[in-house]
């Protein structure tokens, strides 16, 4: 099947059914000496394992990582990490009534109409199960981000049109009751997730096709229920005026600089991620904005603030109401989806989209080191 792989230096290909025996990803391009465990791997796929709360799912999956290869005495090698998750707890029964029918909201019609026939239990390839692999792989892209003193988080910022910016607390709770509300009444909701990439230098990316800010809504689009990408202001800047959106730029101070410093010094991070090889501009890597309209994207390239990237989920289609649709015979028919779905998917695909995002980011800053003779140079000399 093609569109499994992603990405140019840092490349993965996926691979599994939600009802198939399992669900993996082969890693290529991750430098050797890296150290890497299948604990650092389970940790974010504990994230979006199912079954945690009324909220998710009920599929029991223990979702346990198996490293296959590419380690070796706890770092990677250079070579390829091949890692696989065995499916436990399908029911494929839960499908029979439907398999022949295009649920409403579903690739099933799509899938159908490219191939000619289509995995009917849970989606098959197009199922939400698939996103195993891709945290996967993205919890080893951010460790080596973090080596790189580049930090990606993710979290929910909406939920069933409730905002969760504001007295987060409170607002969970509301939003907790209307998901469990809607699940009973047989619906489902959706949501906004936020990402944040953190210490990324200015200059990461391309300023034509392959623009950060492109590659990055391309990423996290990619997400099955996905269907909105936004950076910085998003939508809101179609109605800002030009000196209302423009981010001012200013030299830190000589004060702050040093501050940076020692606050990184304490995190036991490494020296300032803006110091400059010999020959740059002085003030390159001083630079701050008064204001990141731009999401910490300008021109298709990183400027040195935070990225910051949000991503619209629609509600989960598989609901337990009638819905009206047409089955394979071209018969219009009614059904109602049983089985164990998720009323809404947006609080486990939060690290997906962390995921994706930290794939996308460590693959440019992995090509930019051939944007500049003095990168190529200080790798190589002797």
């Amino acid at each position: 099947m093609a569109g499994s792989q992603f990405g140019k230096i840092f490349h993965i290909s996926t691979f599994g059914e939600s009802h198939g025996k399992a669900l993996g990803v082969v890693v290529d391009g991750c430098p050797a000496g890296l150290s890497l465990s299948e604990e650092d791997i389970q940790e974010m796929l504990e994230r979006r394992r199912p079954g945690k709360n009324l909220k998710m799912t009920q599929r029991k999956e223990g979702d346990k990582v198996e490293i296959l290869s590419g380690i070796f005495e706890g770092k990677t090698t250079g070579t390829s990490i091949a890692m696989v998750v065995w499916n436990e707890d399908q029911r494929s029964k839960d499908y029979g009534e439907i398999a022949h029918a295009f649920r409403p909201g579903h690739a099933d019609y799509g899938f159908f109409a490219k191939y000619g026939f289509r995995d009917y239990r849970g989606g098959g390839r197009s199922s939400g199960r698939e996103t195993i692999a891709r945290v996967a792989a993205g919890a080893i892209a951010k460790k080596m981000l973090l080596e790189l003193g580049v930090s990606v988080r993710a979290k929910v910022i909406e939920l069933a049109g409730i905002s969760l910016t504001e007295d987060r607390q409170k607002a969970e709770l509301l939003a907790e009751q209307k998901i469990l509300s809607l699940r009973e009444q047989g619906d489902s909701a959706g949501g906004v997730v936020e990402c944040l990439v953190e210490g990324l230098p200015a200059g990461i990316g391309e300023p034509v096709f392959d623009k950060l800010d492109a590659s990055l809504a391309k990423a996290v689009m990619s997400i099955g229920a996905v269907k909105s990408v936004e950076i910085g202001d998003g939508i809101e800047v179609s109605k800002s005026l030009g000196s209302e959106n423009n981010d001012a730029f200013f030299l830190m101070e000589e004060k702050d600089y040093e501050s940076e410093e020692k606050e990184r010094d304490a995190a036991g991070k490494d020296s300032c991620p803006h110091s400059l090889p010999e020959g740059t501009s002085s003030f390159e890597g001083s630079l701050r904005k008064g204001s990141n309209h731009s999401g910490g994207i300008l021109g298709g390239m990183s400027d040195g603030s935070t990225i910051r990237i949000r991503a619209g989920f629609k509600p989960t289609p598989s609901i337990s109401k009638p819905q009206q649709t047409v089955n394979e015979a071209g018969e219009e028919i009614t059904i109602a989806i049983k089985g164990r779905h998720d009323p809404t998917v947006v609080e486990r695909a939060n690290v997906v989209v962390e995921a994706m995002t930290a794939l996308t980011v460590l693959d440019a800053m992995l090509e930019n080191l051939s944007a500049r003779l003095d990168y190529v140079k200080r790798a190589y000399q002797r």
